[in-house]
This record gives structure tokens, sequence and C-alpha cells, in this order.
């Protein structure tokens, strides 16, 4: 992780935070611009070209946008990379940015794996919960394994919550064996 992703996050969150702008909305943004930079080998190539000057890279950021509809901040800031040549790293700018807006939103990332697929309801419920467990809201990803039996296995930061069959299954051996 480059120490220039961490500041150019930093202070574009600054921005999203100071103008009052819905961090949602500002993420979508984002996502949709990466996501059409990163599935075009010709913008690619162009807007990353260093003999390409900044200005006619620039327009050609402000012709994409006409099509995907970036805000002015929005806009401002993949200009403000363009002209510092640091496109290069937007995903990992973005990554960066996520975290960041994360950590002031007081979001904590969460991952959920279950032994089976979830429907709306249940996943929306298990989010609660751990919403609960963590002190504060949660962005959950949920997966599934197998292998659990039944139950889930919860991993927030560093801290694991280990709710699965196999899980207590594994703890009952273990004081059966000490015993």
């Amino acid at each position: 992780m480059s120490a220039f992703a961490a500041r150019y996050a930093r202070a574009f969150a600054d921005v999203v935070l100071d103008a009052k702008l819905d961090p949602a909305e500002v993420e979508q943004q984002l996502s949709d611009f990466a996501a059409t930079f990163d599935g075009s080998k010709d913008l690619r190539e162009l807007l990353l070209n260093p003999s390409v000057p900044v200005a006619k890279r620039v327009s050609i950021l402000d012709a994409v946008n006409r099509r995907i509809g970036c805000g002015p901040k929005v806009r401002n800031f993949l200009a403000v990379l363009i002209s510092h040549e640091r496109l290069h790293a937007l995903n990992e700018i973005l990554e960066e940015y996520r975290s960041e807006m994360n950590r002031r939103l007081s979001i904590s990332d969460a991952e959920v794996v279950t032994a089976r697929p979830l429907e709306a309801g249940e996943r929306a419920r298990l989010e609660r919960q751990v919403a609960e467990l963590a002190g504060s809201r949660v962005n959950a990803t949920f997966r599934q394994d197998k292998s659990l039996i039944g139950g889930a296995i919860v991993r927030i930061g560093s801290t694991i919550y280990d709710g699965s069959v196999r899980g207590r299954l594994e703890r009952l051996k273990e004081r059966l064996v000490a015993s």
C-alpha cells in the first residue's frame, strides 16, 4: 500500500464530509467510474498516457463523465489524480478512501460465513446482530462454506466469533480431551 494513496483518500474524505455529500452516492459514482475505467483498455491507455497533455486527458474524463454522471467533486478528484499522474493507483486509492470513510462514519467491515445461502430477511437480522456485537454500524459481506454444517462465523476486524456447528464440535472435543 503506497503512502500517497492514503493521503489522497484522506483528502477526498475531507472534501466529501465538508461538502456534506452523501457518502453512498459518492461511492456509487466512484465505483461507476472505476468500472468504466477498468473495463476499457482504450480509455486506460489514453488517461494513463503521460505523452497526452493533461488538458486533453481531463477533457476525455469530462466526456466519460457526461455518460456516467459523476458529481463535480468526484470529477474534480479524478481530474486531480490525472494531473498528478496518480490515476494508475485508482483502485488502491478507492480502497483507502472506503476504509477512511468507514472509519470516520463508525462503520465496521464484517465478513459473515454461513453454511447455507441466506434469504434477505435472514441477512438483515444477522446484520443487526453483528452490528450489536461490533457496537457500530456494519458493512457486512456474506459468503457460504458448506463445511460449517450450520451456524455462522463472523469476523469483525481481527476478532472472530465462531457460532458454527463445526466450531462448537471442535470446542466440545477439546474439553473432552482435556478432561
